[in-house]
């Protein structure tokens, strides 16, 4: 299934849009306790998956409820709603984990986190590292904060690359990871009408 269908299926079934962010779509489930984050290309958010597995049960981390590939190097993932924090509360946890000072659970998110990044930054071109900031800090309904997509791509050297040699991107990313990749949202919303067809032809170009 693309990430296409599933976003069809999902709206179909009575799921909700609630969120868009640069690389995916966010669906919230008929009952509200769910949200489905659907994403066409993200190779950063395998990242993320991997660390909420490694550190399964951590109160800092959501927990994933289904976190499924979808073609061409899309996802589809399933976890709990979270609410946006307030401003304060996700400042202070985003200083206590720069600060070392966060008590056990947060240091061994932090540690953890720090593992998969280096494992990633070794093999993941574009590779940007964590993306550690106050807007990925959400709320759960029982009032405890979370952190969510707390790594990167360079999405601008990347994009930037398939301007200037969309070959090279193709050869340092398999095309079943990539087929997608001029579908993120930040292309739809950010691009002008000469931005995308650019992108389109130097991407079809290099096949």
């Amino acid at each position: 299934m693309s990430h296409r269908q599933a976003l069809s299926e999902l709206v179909l079934s009575g799921w909700v849009p609630c969120g868009i962010g640069d690389w995916a779509t966010a669906l919230r489930s008929p009952d509200g306790r769910f949200v489905v984050r659907v994403c066409p290309f993200d190779p950063a958010y395998a990242a993320f998956i991997e660390l909420c597995r490694r550190c399964e049960g951590n109160p800092y981390l959501p927990r994933i409820y289904l976190a499924a590939d979808l073609d061409g190097g899309g996802s589809l993932t399933v976890l709990d709603h979270l609410a946006q924090a307030p401003q304060g509360e996700a400042a202070q946890l985003v200083h206590r984990w720069k600060h070392n000072d966060g008590g056990a659970d947060l240091t061994t998110l932090k540690e953890a986190a720090l593992i998969v990044n280096a494992e990633y930054a070794a093999r993941m071109p574009w590779w940007d590292g964590l993306d550690l900031n106050e807007s990925n800090v959400r709320l759960s309904t029982d009032g405890q904060l979370a952190f969510i997509d707390i790594f990167c791509m360079d999405g601008a050297e990347l994009y930037a690359q398939v301007l200037k040699d969309a070959a090279v991107v193709r050869r340092k990313i398999p095309i079943e990871q990539c087929r997608h990749l001029l579908d993120i949202p930040y292309m739809a919303r950010e691009s002008s009408p000469d931005e995308i067809r650019a992108l389109h032809e130097a991407w079809t170009g290099s096949r």
